[in-house]
């Protein structure tokens, strides 16, 4: 679609909600500006007077820019939110003849460079970034395989992922342009807790997750044998059909080789990390001012427990002392556990059975992590500068828009 023609079908919505033709322009040339120069409104209205012909595509008078109308016309963008997100994921649908056979469903956050006093929306979180010093503010979208988002909302920088579901999946209806086809929706592992498993189900979609690190119960197929593919860079997966008792639901078990590497190498360092903490601790015993005293060796060894949480439960540890308290030795051991390194779960209530379809499917949630670079990095959402949540809201919309 042309330039022009884009501009005339979001015109046409506009006009639909009584607009009047300058402001008409005027948004028209904020989000075209915004889609070749992503910055802030002082900045934007500086490159349109300054390094663009944007005016001579929307007919807006140039000399009428200035941040604040940038600004206004941001705020009225994000009052009709909804509506549009509706209007132009219809409208992508038809052009691209789409069918939105596939939803992706995630959460991400940004964060704030300020204090945020007034704020109802910033809090603090778990950063993305891990910039736990900020106040954030979540994002959570909706997108389908080409990559387009059908929906987005934001929340509070301390909503979890998985509470935020019930208020999605409430309008993905509304967001497919077949609407009496319910698409299949995609999540990760931080979304699918037994109760959004539940609340998918009693809204009748089909899903496809990552099965919460706590389901460990589970038995080969035996009427399916393992299958190998490739990923990207060559490495072998393999995938295998397993039975979870007392659950109607298929999973598909995923062994990727690559991942296992990664996760081998990062267990290694934490093991080394944790051995040694402990090790200092013994080091102690033989040394004349050392901590001795049993007390003081379990507080020393809970603080080292409590650093390295993910790795102290597949140890033991066993301290010997004397009838006076005082410590003679510490000793630890590995437990035995089923290495599980590299593999997880995918939960699945759909009728296709072949391993690799149901791997290609999952792997659609690719689009929705490269949706999230996207905006944070190319459509510069990452930090949000403004000090209201009214201005904060229109200013992630607005980045939002254009990746519609």
């Amino acid at each position: 679609m042309r330039p022009s023609d884009t501009t005339t079908e979001i015109a046409e919505f506009f006009e639909e909600k009584k607009w009047d033709k300058e402001t008409i322009q005027l948004a028209l040339t904020h989000i075209i500006s915004r889609t070749s120069y992503p910055a802030s409104e002082l900045r934007t209205s500086q490159w349109i007077k300054e390094n663009s012909a944007v005016c001579e595509i929307t007919n807006y008078a140039q000399q009428k820019i200035t941040k604040d109308k940038l600004y206004g016309i941001s705020h009225k963008l994000f009052s009709v939110k909804d509506e549009l997100e509706k209007h132009l994921s219809k409208r992508t649908n038809e052009l691209f003849d789409l069918h939105d056979t596939i939803y992706i469903y995630d959460l991400t956050n940004t964060y704030f460079e300020g204090q945020q006093k007034d704020s109802t929306l910033a809090n603090f979180g778990r950063s993305k970034e891990k910039r736990s010093d900020c106040k954030l503010i979540v994002l959570a979208l909706v997108v389908n395989t080409e990559g387009f988002i059908k929906y987005s909302q934001l929340f509070e920088g301390n909503t979890t992922d998985s509470k935020s579901l019930l208020q999605i999946i409430k309008q993905l209806g509304a967001r497919t342009f077949a609407t009496e086809r319910k698409p299949i929706i995609v999540m990760d592992a931080g979304i699918a807790t037994k109760d959004n498993i539940l609340l998918l189900r009693k809204y009748r979609f089909k899903y496809m997750v990552v099965a919460r690190s706590s389901l460990k119960k589970y038995s080969p197929d035996v009427n399916s044998n393992p299958v190998v593919i490739k990923d990207k860079k060559g490495q072998p997966i393999t995938l295998q059909k397993v039975k979870v008792a007392d659950d109607a639901d298929n999973y598909l078990l995923i062994h990727s080789w690559a991942k296992q590497a990664k996760e081998d190498s990062m267990k290694n360092k934490f093991t080394m990390r944790y051995e040694q903490a402990l090790q200092q601790i013994k080091d102690g015993l033989s040394k004349k001012r050392g901590t001795k005293n049993k007390d003081k060796i379990w507080e020393r060894i809970g603080r080292v427990k409590q650093k390295y949480q993910s790795t102290n439960k597949h140890y033991q540890i066993d301290v010997t002392a004397n009838d006076l308290g005082i410590v003679t030795d510490i000793q630890w051991k590995p437990k035995p556990v089923p290495k599980r390194e590299g593999q997880y779960l995918l939960q699945i209530n759909l009728d296709e059975k072949e391993e690799q379809t149901q791997w290609a499917i999952y792997n659609t949630i690719r689009e929705i992590e490269s949706t999230f670079r996207t905006l944070k990095t190319d459509l510069d959402l990452r930090p949000v500068y403004h000090k209201t949540d009214d201005a904060a809201m229109a200013h992630l919309h607005l980045g939002l828009l254009i990746q519609l």
